[in-house]
């Protein structure tokens, strides 16, 4: 399909005007005009870039793009051989991260709940991008941690009570320790995200609350990967996700 066509779908698809964010959403690097294979992955890393290439893409589909808010602008170093072999094989990136974290069905959130069997009931927080439910069944922390690594292939980490018994879940993928306190007035037993700060282990430790850290790219790989999934069924797109490990 042509790269144009694609973009505008996906424009509308995310709703991306609705968002505030700290890059650009969309076509951030502009290669053929023409889609015939896809690569999806969590970061345009250069892993990724290689990988792609590797595979014959001719387009890029990420979660954490280029061009983020405060960051040096030079194009040298690492930015240089980034955009260098990008331009150098003629092939489109397009990045998708706050819209990518919310959407409904194909966010990373929604898909998190739905691999977990969480029943979404309400959002919350800054753009609505934190969400709330409860589970299928409660469960002790450690039963929900071992549930959690199993479908993330990783441990999280776990800050309370292993026996501690959990109904209420808040949850939001990524660096969302911010929203943490909120969870916590919101009544939820669990919070979970990718990342923790210092303060968040006071605030699990103080509330008796259990916060699980899964990892930023452990929590943000499955909604680009629906977003792939879906485009393949929606045009007939040739798209392959691939995961470049990521310990954090």
């Amino acid at each position: 399909m042509k790269r144009d066509e694609l973009t505008r779908y996906l424009e509308e698809l995310l709703d991306v005007p609705k968002f505030r964010d700290y890059c650009p959403n969309g076509l951030q690097v502009e290669g053929c005009p023409e889609v015939r294979r896809l690569v999806a992955g969590v970061t345009a890393s250069q892993a990724l870039l290689d990988a792609a290439i590797e595979a014959g893409a001719d387009t890029l589909l990420v979660h954490h793009g280029y061009f983020w808010r405060g960051e040096d602008g030079r194009v040298t170093g690492l930015r240089k051989n980034r955009l260098k072999t990008l331009l150098g094989h003629d092939m489109n990136l397009l990045a998708y991260h706050l819209p990518l974290d919310a959407h409904p069905e194909l966010g990373n959130n929604a898909q998190l709940a739905r691999r977990l069997g969480w029943q979404a009931e309400g959002r919350f927080g800054d753009q609505d991008m934190a969400w709330i439910g409860s589970l299928e069944e409660p469960l002790t922390a450690l039963a929900l941690g071992e549930k959690m690594a199993a479908a993330l292939d990783r441990e999280p980490l776990l800050i309370g009570a292993p026996e501690r018994e959990i109904r209420r879940i808040g949850w939001c993928s990524g660096g969302a320790q911010g929203y943490f306190e909120p969870a916590i007035a919101l009544g939820v037993d669990a919070y979970v995200s990718g990342e923790i700060s210092e303060p968040t282990v006071h605030l699990a430790r103080e509330s008796g609350v259990a916060y699980f850290a899964c990892g930023h790219h452990a929590t943000e790989r499955f909604g680009v990967q629906a977003l792939a999934e879906h485009l393949a069924a929606r045009f007939g797109l040739d798209c392959e996700f691939i995961d470049i490990a990521n310990p954090v």
